[in-house]
């Protein structure tokens, strides 16, 4: 039997017709945005999403000539190994230390740098302070390494020839345990202030200039307007970014702490990753290693979904 023609199922064809005849027309419009968007998506498609189909031998005891499917299923034995273990909370603590530092010390060096940048009057000093401070972003870790040894070194640092001219003893910054978390925080912090600027002071050029002239017609100082326009109107930025830091909370730095750290420091410096590195690329314990993986990326999950829902009810705004 034909079945019957319902006026609610008229309207359904009708809003479907409309929804593909919008997006065709978008395709056709915007056909080279997307163009240019294949490589991007190419590149999660392979690197990313297909990853989380391997991920699966996070519960099994995976054997390479066994393959993905055939490889025994064990549960929730390597989280569990993993939790059990000696290493679990250094690595956790060491990693958390690193990562919460560099966000409470690194954003508020940023935003004011943001804001020093943008509220002088000698534009062309500020042009060369902001390249300057944003130009060893571009170094890889084993540059700055070699910088900081210069800076570091015992024998002949910086530091130290300071130390030894005020009649005190050298410091082997690198290699001593008290020390050696702070070098990794403020490194970090010399190496991305610049271009973390570069996000908080679009987001000032984007205020409204008239709000700067009426709040000084009103007698407001530069303190005040920084105080209430000018921070109120980054806020979204910084919420943002925040959200996004604590997404991944327990990625601490890996190419760094792998550069910096050494068998002295591993008490105070071995992290997550530098852990999984060691297990699963040179102890071959692939299984155990992902399930380290799944679990960092499913407790940076959580955090993001919580942080947005936080930052939505606080301060009005969040990544969704």
């Amino acid at each position: 039997m034909n079945q019957a023609i319902t006026p609610g199922k008229i309207q359904a064809d009708t809003n479907l017709h409309k929804t593909w005849s919008k997006l065709t027309k978008n395709l056709a419009k915007y056909k080279w945005v997307y163009f240019m968007m294949i490589p991007g998506l190419i590149y999660f498609l392979l690197f990313r999403y297909q990853a989380l189909w391997n991920a699966q031998i996070a519960f099994k005891d995976f054997k390479p000539l066994l393959g993905v499917f055939d490889s025994p299923f064990v549960g929730f034995k390597h989280f569990l190994t993993f939790f059990d273990s000696f290493y679990f909370e250094q690595l956790i603590g060491n990693t958390i230390f690193f990562s919460v530092g560099k966000l409470i010390l690194g954003m508020p060096m940023a935003i004011l740098l943001a804001i020093c940048l943008y509220e002088s009057a000698f534009k062309g000093f500020s042009r060369f302070v902001q390249t300057i401070t944003y130009m060893p972003h571009f170094l890889s870790w084993v540059i700055m390494l070699g910088i900081l040894l210069v800076m570091l070194s015992p024998g002949e640092g910086f530091f130290n020839a300071i130390i030894k001219a005020g009649g005190g003893d050298p410091i082997p910054f690198l290699t001593t345990p008290k020390y050696f978390r702070w070098v990794v925080i403020f490194s970090d912090i010399w190496k991305e202030t610049g271009w973390s600027t570069i996000l908080y002071l679009a987001a000032l050029m984007a205020i409204d200039p008239t709000l700067f002239e009426a709040a000084a017609v009103d007698g407001a100082s530069r303190l005040q307007r920084i105080w209430h326009i000018s921070l109120p109107g980054i806020l979204p930025t910084i919420v943002v970014v925040t959200l996004l830091r604590l997404g991944s909370i327990l990625d601490a730095g890996f190419h760094q702490i792998f550069v910096l750290y050494s068998l002295p420091v591993y008490s105070v410096g071995d992290i997550l990753d530098t852990w999984v590195y060691r297990q699963g690329v040179l102890e071959f314990q692939f299984s155990l290693a992902t399930a380290v993986g799944l679990f960092k990326g499913t407790i940076g999950l959580i955090l993001v979904l919580v942080s947005n829902k936080l930052a939505k009810r606080f301060a009005g705004s969040g990544i969704y």
